[in-house]
């Protein structure tokens, strides 16, 4: 049986390794958009952990409006890098910082 350190350690590694995205690729914005979320799975799955082991629900709740909430987030990100390589042809970010006046 897996105890709560080892969900908590596969947590800080999905967390790491999605930080490490970030910060390693500045250009991608779907790899970006895409480490943002494993992000908050990573944050996630410590929620339902901590609520498994403590026998508490209030954990498990949460992680529902998170996923919510990450669900529209997604939609509209994508929504937002449909239009901006329509307009502009690339989805480099270094290239996406100029805006229209």
């Amino acid at each position: 049986m897996l105890a709560l350190t080892d969900y908590l350690t596969l947590g800080a590694i999905l967390f790491s390794i999605a930080v490490v995205g970030i910060f390693l690729n500045r250009r991608n914005l779907i790899i970006l958009l895409m480490a943002i979320e494993l992000m908050l799975l990573a944050v996630n799955m410590n929620f339902i952990a901590f609520s498994h082991f403590h026998g508490n629900l209030d954990g498990q709740v949460f992680v529902f409006f998170i996923l919510t909430v990450a669900a529209a987030e997604a939609a509209i990100g994508l929504a937002i890098l449909v239009v901006l390589f329509r307009n502009r042809r690339t989805i480099n970010v270094n290239e996406l910082d100029l805006m229209k006046g």
